[in-house]
């Protein structure tokens, strides 16, 4: 038996970069996995590598209609669910001279809003000892240029992985966070131009103690730790970022 043999398991955002290792890292283990995200073809190009243990559902976090059907989804597929994952999130640069009223109402819709409302209409499946696991970012506790709607809505949620493990506390639902660094996940070269993305990346990593970006598998392996093996931790953020926010 896999170590994740008999898990069920949602991850909003499943269909490309950390969602996707972490589906491919519990398929592997043995779990059975939601997978969510807005492009059908993303996720039916997901779902063709990962296998028949996972489903596919297309949908749009900031709808809450669409959080009803997918909740529907999961009762009918799943029954329970033990793992929770909720890391579907949109992270363009919005400088700060430039943002309009339509960036920062979207980033707080599918980062923020979303993210509550996935855990709320969710939280009736999941069973005694779940783990819920909210994914934030270094930006929460750093400055970084052109990120601060962005940078404020992971704020939230990292606010948010304690109150909600207040509220689910004594169903025995662990909520906790994991905080990305620099992560190559090839966001960057589909939100920039490829000149614009090596700059970047080699400041990045100059400023990184480890002097390297992470990758979405090391993030997977936290995430699924904090989820299933943290017993004893909840309301924490767990930061796999190379040391930038340590050191």
């Amino acid at each position: 038996m896999g170590q994740f043999s008999g898990k069920n398991v949602v991850i909003t955002g499943g269909g490309s970069g950390m969602g996707f290792a972490l589906a491919e890292l519990l398929v592997g283990g043995g779990a059975r996995v939601v997978i969510t995200g807005r492009s059908r073809a993303t996720l039916d190009a997901a779902r063709e590598r990962l296998g028949g243990n996972v489903v596919a559902v297309r949908g749009d976090v900031a709808s809450l209609s669409d959080l009803d059907a997918l909740a529907d989804r999961v009762k009918d597929d799943l029954g329970s669910v033990e793992g929770l994952f909720v890391n579907a999130g949109i992270a363009p640069l919005t400088p700060f001279e430039s943002t309009t009223e339509e960036m920062y109402d979207e980033l707080f819709a599918i980062n923020v809003k979303g993210a509550f409302f996935t855990v709320q209409k969710l939280a009736p499946l999941l069973s005694t000892g779940a783990g819920v696991v909210l994914t934030t970012s270094i930006a929460n506790v750093i400055g970084m240029r052109e990120t601060s709607v962005y940078a404020a809505g992971k704020a939230a949620l990292r606010s948010m992985a304690r109150s909600l493990s207040r509220e689910l506390l004594p169903r025995g639902i662990r909520v906790n966070a994991v905080s990305p660094g620099p992560i190559d996940t090839g966001i960057l070269e589909s939100t920039m131009t490829r000149e614009a993305a090596e700059e970047f990346k080699a400041q990045r990593v100059a400023d990184n103690p480890m002097r390297r970006f992470g990758t979405p598998e090391e993030v997977a392996r936290a995430a699924a730790f904090l989820a299933f093996d943290a017993t004893y931790t909840t309301g924490a953020e767990f930061a796999v970022d190379g040391g930038a926010t340590q050191l």
